[in-house]
């Protein structure tokens, strides 16, 4: 089968492991809540929502979107996901609190039970061995590794703390994304880091026979896939039913994010040898562990009149006082909290991920509510971000296009006046080749689609870094109070785009 890229969506840093017959994937999530997304699969390939780990993080100011901070491109980090003594464990920093936490259930579903680990430990990974002693491997350029008390909230006192491996003076990036595994009998660390001559990610494995021995070892991967230049690295190895092996890694794909790769391991002398030759095949046998099941969309359209189905994700913590599902009239409302200067810091923004290669989604607007500035519309949500709307002007309706450039300079296109209140908008994005373009338009009275402003140029930047993203937004320039009123969502992918 050509699988690859996998869910064709922006999940990054991800970790996966097999309970059973059901493997489970975990990755970043950042800023958008409900945060820690969990997927469950049985083949790998095909993959599914499970849950969330958590509601909000610690509701912070900068998490509510209060007082003109946030935290875009902060939040949740490159969890670590572990089955231990039958519970689950997720253990992760987020970059805005500058704390570790570890969750834990019986259940993959929850409930989850939240604590702290003493310390921060960047893209930490955990390891319960079978003496009963616990560590957590982590760092960048220099990785540690740290033992931990027994119940987990700190370091062990006169534990085990020492320097495993090192990337010292690598130009790109040093040593990272850290995947600790005990596989028979050998201690593995599989990590992310850049070829020094240039940018390209690489994945990297080192092993010992003990924690207190020499790790050795190297690089494993480096292999873009024919596509733009861009590394296939970062992730864990996990091992089916019967036996086989597989690495789960991700690759850029430009403004539409980081997206799972999967490739088989094979073994020699206790070291894994990723892909055919150091290289992603093209194509990869898979086999199920439940033949003939059919998995939930990751994405995809909605109507409102089931409440907010988990492909959704607010920007930052939602306020609950300010937005509204109605599930007879099938409407998802907003309401402004505050002025903002710009989309980026409107609550109760309502996101799904963007899809690989390409995809549009449309949805209609009643705009009744809108007070005298609001904005109300459609966006490709990130730093430079696209958006078609309508506000209101001087007590009139009218379209616009907001243009967020790369220099940090906001364009705003102006449309016709429109005599009605409600509107249809559409917005198209193109990643294939990392073309990275998104296109606007509007319609009025179901009419033809009508183009608005012009091409947007989209971007994976770092002060955001996450893929680009759909968004339902209102905001108010002036005074807060308005509402704008969101129905007939619908979403396609390059299958569907005409």
């Amino acid at each position: 089968m050509n699988v690859n890229p996998i869910t064709r969506l922006d999940y990054p840093d991800l970790d996966v492991i097999r309970v059973e017959d059901t493997y489970y994937m975990v990755s970043t999530t950042m800023h958008f809540m409900p945060g820690c997304e969990i997927l469950q699969s049985f083949d790998l390939v095909h993959w599914e929502h499970v849950t969330y780990v958590y509601e909000t993080l610690d509701h912070t100011d900068a998490q509510q979107l209060k007082n003109g901070q946030n935290i875009y491109g902060q939040g949740m980090w490159a969890a670590s996901l572990r089955y231990h003594e039958g519970r689950f464990c997720i253990c992760f920093v987020a970059n805005d609190t500058r704390k570790t936490y570890l969750y834990t259930s019986e259940k993959i579903d929850g409930p989850w039970k939240k604590q702290l680990i003493e310390g921060f430990y960047h893209d930490g990974s955990l390891l319960f061995d079978e003496d009963g002693r616990n560590y957590i491997v982590y760092g960048n350029d220099e990785i540690w590794i740290t033992e931990l008390n027994e119940d987990l909230t700190a370091p062990k006192k006169d534990g085990l703390h020492r320097l495993l491996v090192s990337d010292h003076k690598n130009p790109e990036l040093g040593y990272e994304g850290s995947h600790i595994q005990k596989i028979n009998g050998y201690y593995y660390i599989f990590l992310i880091h850049s070829r020094r001559d240039r940018w390209m990610r690489t994945e990297a494995c080192f092993y010992s026979d003990s924690l207190e021995g020499e790790f050795t070892g190297g690089d494993v991967l480096c292999d873009d896939r024919g596509y733009c230049g861009q590394g296939v690295a970062q992730g864990g190895i996990v091992d089916t039913p019967d036996g086989k092996w597989y690495a789960m890694l991700f690759q850029d794909f430009g403004a539409v994010g980081r997206i799972p790769i999967l490739l088989p391991v094979t073994w020699k002398d206790h070291f894994p040898f990723f892909g055919q030759n150091g290289h992603v095949p093209e194509e990869i046998e898979v086999h199920s562990t439940r033949p003939g099941y059919i998995y939930q969309p990751l994405v995809g359209s909605d109507d409102f009149c089931n409440g907010l189905l988990p492909r959704w994700q607010f920007n930052h913590d939602p306020d609950p006082r300010y937005y509204h599902l109605d599930a007879l009239q099938g409407t998802y409302t907003i309401t402004t909290r505050e002025v903002c200067t710009e989309l980026t810091q409107a609550v109760n923004t309502l996101t799904q991920r963007m899809s690989y290669p390409s995809c549009a989604a449309e949805v209609t607007v009643d705009a009744s509510a809108l007070k005298e500035g609001d904005v109300a519309g459609l966006c490709a949500l990130q730093s430079c971000y696209a958006a078609v709307g309508i506000t209101k002007h001087h007590g009139k309706y009218e379209v616009l296009m907001l243009d967020k450039k790369e220099d940090g300079i906001l364009d705003m296109t102006e449309g016709t006046i429109v005599e009605s209140h409600q509107m249809d908008f559409r917005l198209e994005a193109d990643f294939c080749n990392m073309k990275d373009e998104a296109r606007c338009y509007y319609r009025v009275n179901k009419g033809d689609w009508l183009p608005i402003g012009t091409v947007h140029k989209l971007y994976f930047k770092l002060d955001h870094f996450t893929g680009c993203r759909f968004g339902l937004f209102c905001y108010a320039a002036e005074e807060t109070g308005g509402s704008a009123c969101f129905r007939d969502f619908k979403y396609y992918d390059v299958d569907e785009i005409s």
